[in-house]
């Protein structure tokens, strides 16, 4: 298929190089920023415009892959003289209903992109959405050829997916932050020593639901063991709470 990218940012680079990979045509990268825009495009051997009036006309779909905050400014940029064009966006927390266009969709990729650090596509659930039973069927296709596992779901209840996705990931990877944060105020400690933890934890859960995979004091409510944690959190009250209502909802979820 012929695709234009609108957007040249992590989730764009990926998603852009897995579609190049897997032979699609990548007419045009948009950005408003020229170098990232010239990057992308060099990469996927295209044109590229900082001026969104430049964009394009014809291509089987427009991917806008940008911002949240921005999206529905750059939509509405594009939206003049584009009757019978499929714009679809990427974001999980969005409705499909943000996209001013007859045709329109959404193919939302659920995974955390970095530019730098290329991720292997086929293993990443995509999520798919569109006004007209034809556009579906072709995001299908299209989202076929770069993951094994595509899904139909609604905008109300991708929402929900996307919240879902905050807790495993950004909160997740935040607890990895204060943990590091302890490890070098205390000893000067290196974040590697809890790398295969982590891998641990997350191998469990190919074999069974997080519930059963729960472990720790909060699950016993081993009060010796937590107030003496509580204690060596004195000092920064912040993670004395967070360590608290962790401990708490642990807790609850297991009764």
């Amino acid at each position: 298929m012929k695709v234009v990218l609108i957007g040249a940012g992590n989730l764009a680079t990926n998603l852009g190089k897995a579609l190049f990979r897997a032979g699609h045509e990548i007419v045009q990268v948009y950005s408003r920023t020229e170098e990232s825009a010239r990057t992308l495009a060099d990469e996927l051997k295209c044109v590229y415009t900082t001026d969104i009036k430049a964009v394009v006309r014809s291509a089987d779909v427009f991917i806008i892959a940008v911002k949240d905050s921005v999206l529905p400014s750059v939509a509405s940029s594009l939206q003049t003289g584009r009757e019978g064009q499929l714009f679809v966006h990427t974001a999980g927390s969005m409705s499909m209903e943000i996209l001013p266009f007859e045709r329109c969709g959404v193919l939302y990729p659920m995974q955390t992109f970095s530019k730098n650090k290329e991720v292997d596509f086929s293993v990443i659930p995509c999520f798919i959405e569109a006004k007209e039973k034809g556009d579906l069927q072709l995001l299908k296709t299209l989202a076929l050829t770069i993951s094994d596992t595509v899904y139909e779901l609604d905008s109300e209840n991708r929402k929900y997916l996307h919240l879902a996705a905050v807790f495993c990931s950004n909160f997740a990877n935040h607890c990895f932050s204060l943990g590091a944060r302890l490890l070098q105020e205390h000893g000067n400690i290196p974040f590697s020593v809890m790398l295969p933890l982590i891998d641990e934890t997350a191998a469990k859960l190919y074999l069974m639901s997080p519930h059963e995979a729960q472990t720790g004091p909060a699950v016993r409510w081993d009060t010796n063991v937590m107030d003496k944690h509580l204690q060596l959190l004195a000092e920064t009250p912040d993670l004395q709470k967070i360590y608290q209502q962790f401990s708490k909802s642990i807790h609850d979820d297991q009764l």
